[in-house]
C-alpha cells in the first residue's frame, strides 16, 4: 500500500518520521516554513540544525509551499511545536478548503496549548473542518530521533478514538526497526506525551545538582503518578500510563541527554537562568509551556501535582532547584496509593 503523505514540520522528529515513511515506500512531501532548511534538505539531504551527521533518503522531497506539499495527499502528519499547532492548522484548513481531498490526519506533537489547555487532537479538530479530513490520530512513545536515525529498535503507539484510523497509520509506519501498537485512548496518550516533558526537566535538574539513580527513580515514579491523576480526571484509561506513551516515554526523556527537555533541566540544575537556557537551546523546549499549562489545569481541577508545582515555581517564581527539592521532601507524609 503506497500512500501520498505530507509531513508538516521538519524538526528532528518530523523529519525522521518523514524519512521512515519514505523508506517504507510512500510518496512523502516534507514541509518547512524555512526556505533555507528546505534547500539544504533537497540539495544536501541533510538537516544540520536538528539532525547532525544524518543523511536523509534521496527520494524525500522538501517544500516551503504548504499548498504544493499537501496537493493530492492521502494523509497528513503534523509535527510542529504545540503552541503553533493552531495557526498551522488554520493555514492547512484554508488550503484544504480549496482542494477536493479529505486526508487522514495524525500528529506527533507533545504538548498542551496554553490558556485553552487543549490537547493537540482537540486543536486540530477545532481548526480543520470535518469536511476537510477523516479521523485524527497521534503517534507517540519512547522515541528519540537520534536513536531512530541509527535504526535502533523503537516501539510507539498510534492512538485514535477511531481504532481503524489508528490501524491505518500503524500499517504506514511499521518496519523492521520501528514497531507501532494501537490504542483507542487518545486522551491518555496525548496527556502522557505532553506531561512527561515536565518530568524530563526535573530529571535533568537533579542530574545537574549531582543527584543519583535513587532520586531519578523517585522522580520518575511519583511524576508518573501525577500524570496519571490528571489524565484519569479527563477520562483517560489508567493503563495507558503504564504503556509506551506513559512510562515508556518518561523513561527515555528522563534519562537521555538527547532529550532537549532533559538538557534544559540540567542547565537549570547547574544554576543557569531560564532565559539563557531557552536562548542557548535554539529549539523549542516543550516542557516549559507544558509545565505552566499542567500547573494551571491541576489547580483548576483540584488535582494534587506537587512535582509539577515545584518545577513551575523554578521556572516562573525564581525558586531555586535546591529549595524546590527541599520543600518537596519535607511535605507532610501520605500514603503512596493516594
Amino acid at each position: 500500500m503506497t500512500e501520498k503523505i505530507a509531513v508538516l514540520g521538519a524538526g528532528s522528529w518530523g523529519s525522521m518520521l518523514a524519512n521512515i515513511l519514505d523508506e517504507n515506500g510512500h510518496d512523502v512531501r516534507l514541509w518547512s516554513y524555512n526556505p533555507k532548511q528546505v534547500e539544504e534538505l533537497n540539495t544536501k539531504h541533510t538537516n544540520s540544525k536538528y539532525m547532525k551527521d544524518f543523511t536523509y533518503s534521496d527520494s524525500l522531497v522538501a517544500y516551503s509551499d504548504m499548498q504544493a506539499a499537501v496537493k493530492d495527499v492521502d494523509d497528513i502528519l503534523m509535527v510542529v511545536p504545540a503552541q503553533v499547532t493552531r495557526s498551522v492548522a488554520q493555514n492547512l484548513n484554508t488550503i484544504l478548503n480549496e482542494m477536493d481531498i479529505k486526508p487522514n490526519i495524525i500528529h506527533g506533537s507533545k504538548g498542551i496549548e496554553q490558556k485553552t489547555y487543549k490537547r493537540m487532537s482537540e486543536v486540530l479538530a477545532e481548526e480543520i473542518s470535518s469536511n476537510n479530513r477523516n479521523g485524527i490520530a497521534v503517534i507517540s512513545g519512547p522515541s528519540q530521533a537520534e536513536d531512530v536515525a541509527k535504526k535502533d529498535i523503537t516501539l510507539v503507539t498510534a492512538a485514535s478514538s477511531d481504532i481503524k484510523i489508528a490501524e491505518h497509520f500503524q500499517k504506514l509506519f511499521m518496519n523492521g526497526y520501528f514497531r507501532v501498537y494501537t490504542n483507542d485512548d487518545i486522551i491518555g496518550v496525548e496527556i502522557g506525551a505532553a506531561l512527561k516533558n515536565i518530568i524530563a526537566l526535573g530529571a535533568g535538574a537533579l542530574y545537574g545538582l549531582g543527584y543519583g539513580d535513587n532520586a531519578k527513580a523517585a522522580l520518575m515514579t511519583r511524576g508518573l503518578a501525577e500524570i496519571s491523576r490528571l489524565g484519569t480526571s479527563f477520562g483517560a484509561n489508567p493503563l495507558t500510563f503504564t504503556g509506551l506513551s506513559g512510562f515508556g516515554d518518561v523513561i527515555v526523556t528522563a534519562t537521555s541527554s538527547d532529550s532537549r527537555n532533559w538538557r534544559a533541566g540540567y542547565q537549570l540544575g547547574k544554576g543557569e537562568k531560564l532565559s539563557d537556557v531557552v536562548k542557548n537551546m535554539g529549539m523549542v523546549i516543550e516542557g516549559v509551556a507544558t509545565t505552566q499549562a499542567a500547573y494551571e489545569l491541576a489547580k483548576q481541577r483540584g488535582i494534587d501535582m506537587p512535582i509539577t508545582s515545584a518545577i513551575y515555581n523554578v521556572l516562573n517564581e525564581n525558586v531555586s532547584v535546591k529549595e524546590a527539592i527541599s520543600k518537596l521532601m519535607l511535605r507532610e507524609g501520605r500514603s503512596e496509593l493516594e
